[in-house]
């Protein structure tokens, strides 16, 4: 039985590729920061028939989130799915471009992007060992496409999105799929959907797109199974961007 790890785990997408992939026969390993959320993430996927655990750690603390892994490893056996949602540090303020000095480029480096540079660095040696395996991450659109109203998350989506494509290249011979799935929309059920109106204010009172958690593990599942891009994106928003 093959074990999915999803870091950042939450009631709606992290849950959703939680039932897909239990589906298929994965145990499931959640990792978040709340106890109590995780034992109900746990005992739902349980009580559907899903072999799951929950692990509690901060995913801004690199060192803490390899060690968990590590902690996975040894009571759900190797991980060989990796699912990464990347931790927004508590009180992160929201400025523009012009608005990020040293301290705040400091911190999305230490808190935001190194974390999964060092979780990768647990996981992908076994991996690579075993010649299976898979590294999906979720990012949200400002990676690729310029929002200025989210200028930080943007700055530490793009640094991952390069990463990610560059193990892609380098892993996919050495039968490792590297992919990252940009969002975008409000997923249906999380946090930012349950705020919409802050998130109107960040694009500018444009209307938002919301997008089902479900189908959202429906195109892990097939990203993960055809192996056959580094990149997919709901919506697809290359069209309206290069307008």
């Amino acid at each position: 039985m093959n074990t999915i790890a999803v870091f950042g785990a939450g009631p709606a997408l992290g849950m959703a590729v939680a039932r897909r992939f239990g589906r298929e026969g994965f145990r499931v390993a959640l990792v978040a920061r709340d106890r109590d959320h995780l034992d109900g993430m746990a005992g739902e996927l349980a009580r559907a028939g899903v072999m799951a655990a929950g692990f509690q750690a901060d995913l801004t603390d690199g060192a803490a989130t390899a060690e968990t892994a590590s902690t996975i490893a040894d009571r759900l056996g190797p991980i060989d799915v990796l699912e990464y949602n990347p931790a927004r540090p508590a009180g992160s303020p929201r400025v523009g471009p012009s608005g990020i000095d040293v301290a705040i480029a400091s911190s999305l480096l230490n808190k935001v992007v190194l974390p999964p540079v060092a979780l990768v660095g647990q996981v992908l040696p076994g991996m690579l060992e075993r010649g299976s395996g898979a590294l999906l991450f979720t990012l949200g659109a400002s990676a690729k496409y310029p929002m200025p109203r989210l200028a930080r998350s943007g700055m530490a989506g793009a640094a991952l999105r390069s990463y990610i494509h560059a193990l892609h290249v380098e892993l996919a011979p050495r039968g490792v799929y590297a992919g990252t799935l940009l969002i975008g929309a409000l997923i249906e059920g999380s946090a930012a959907h349950r705020n919409a109106a802050a998130w109107r204010a960040d694009t500018g009172g444009q209307p938002l797109t919301v997008v089902s958690a479900d189908d959202l593990a429906d195109r892990y599942w097939d990203m993960y199974v055809k192996r056959d891009r580094a990149e997919d994106e709901v919506p697809d928003m290359s069209a309206a961007a290069a307008r």
